[in-house]
This record gives structure tokens, C-alpha cells and sequence, in this order.
């Protein structure tokens, strides 16, 4: 049996180092609380991967198919826009 491998935002959690300034830790502390302070760093990093594969995509398709047109770059921007709005993103792996 293999490993078991989650998408973005999927499993259990797991306990992992981060390292940052004192200051922006402080601020997180004061604006979220120590309980929600894995959340508050979990969203924005889950969001920037998400957008890292959208992108992997995009240049997938682009070396296949060749440039994006305008409407399809509108389209992109759309799509962002609408899943940032929501807090949610189809499932990528």
C-alpha cells in the first residue's frame, strides 16, 4: 500500500517550523489570538499555491496550444477573482 497524498488544504494537520520576525509574530498574535494563529498563516499560503498551480497550468497549455488570448487572460482574472471572493478553489493536486 502507498502513501496516502492530499490535496491543497486536505489531511490532517501536521505540525511544521516556521520562522518570522518577531515583530510580524507579535502582530499576528495580537490580531487573531494564539489560537487562530495557524489558520491566519494557513490561508494565504494555501492561496499562493493554488495560484503557483493554476499558473503551471496556464504555461502547460501555453507551450501546447500557444499564447493565451485577452479573453482567456480576462477569464483568468475572473476566475481568481471569484474564488478569492469565495475562500475557495477547485481541488488541485
Amino acid at each position: 500500500m502507498g502513501e496516502i497524498r492530499y490535496s491543497i488544504g486536505e489531511g490532517p494537520a501536521t505540525r511544521v517550523s516556521l520562522s518570522l520576525p518577531e515583530g510580524t509574530a507579535d502582530a499576528i498574535r495580537r490580531r487573531v489570538g494564539k489560537r487562530e494563529f495557524s489558520a491566519f498563516i494557513t490561508e494565504p499560503v494555501e492561496r499562493e499555491l493554488r495560484g503557483q498551480v493554476l499558473d503551471e497550468y496556464l504555461a502547460d497549455y501555453e507551450h501546447r496550444q500557444g499564447p493565451i488570448s485577452e479573453q482567456e487572460l480576462r477569464a483568468r482574472r475572473v476566475f481568481d477573482e471569484v474564488f478569492a471572493e469565495e475562500g475557495q478553489w477547485p481541488a488541485a493536486s
